[in-house]
């Protein structure tokens, strides 16, 4: 998360970081199935996705029953700048990003795609979500085989044709590149500090509405120490 947007949520403040204007909470938008659906097979299959702050990322799929671990982490630079305080910084090539193992069997790819285009992120915001500004905090999809690839364009294209959004869809579908784990202590962050302010704020909001839109898929506990 952008530093300083951490210090004014935990101060509960609800200002821009950037722009110093009132922000609102992002908004939920229940998005429709996916025409097309996944056909994965058998076993436990991985994904990655990015969309801002990976706290709230993690959180929202730790709930998803099928979901088998969670891992926040960091996409798309090199080993050697995988670290909070670079990729914070805005001076990698790395998104905040979480990798995510599911049992297709249970929560499919395109049904992941559904709950992340509806509560996760807003999908119109280019280097941003909330109040988190920089590449480092872009919207994208990470396939990890030809499947998920297929299936995200042709959500993406199903998504951009139904006009949810105001904006155009600018989430974008990186080549999988190695994902690098985060430190300790963003790992299982909303199970052990329910009350930071920026989890009030930002990203409890997004685990309500999902538990409110998909209460199939909702499981109460946290997927502890997933991954």
């Amino acid at each position: 998360m952008h530093k300083l947007a951490a210090l004014l949520a935990a101060a509960s403040l609800t200002l821009s970081a950037c722009s110093g204007t009132a922000m609102a909470a992002e908004e939920a938008v229940k998005a429709p199935a996916a025409a097309r659906t996944a056909a994965e097979g058998k076993g436990l299959k991985t994904a990655i996705f990015a969309g801002g702050c990976f706290w709230g990322v993690e959180a929202v799929f730790s709930h998803v029953k099928g979901v088998t671990g969670v891992v926040s982490g960091y996409h798309g630079g090199d080993r050697r700048s995988a670290t909070y305080d670079l990729v914070s910084s805005g001076v990698t090539d790395h998104a905040e990003a979480v990798k995510v193992t599911y049992d297709p069997a249970v929560i499919r790819y395109d049904q992941l795609l559904r709950i992340y285009f509806s509560v996760v992120a807003d999908p119109t915001l280019k280097n941003r979500q909330g109040p988190d500004v920089g590449a480092q905090y872009r919207s994208a999809l990470v396939p990890t085989n030809a499947e998920q690839s297929a299936v995200a364009k042709a959500y993406i294209a199903q998504l951009s044709k139904a006009g949810l959004w105001p904006r155009p869809i600018v989430t974008r579908i990186e080549p999988m590149k190695a994902f690098y784990p985060a430190e300790a202590y963003h790992q299982d962050f909303m199970l052990n500090n329910p009350r930071h302010g920026y989890i009030v704020r930002w990203d409890a909001p997004k685990v309500a509405a999902l538990k409110a839109m998909y209460p199939g898929v909702w499981r109460a506990a946290f997927l502890k120490d997933a991954g």
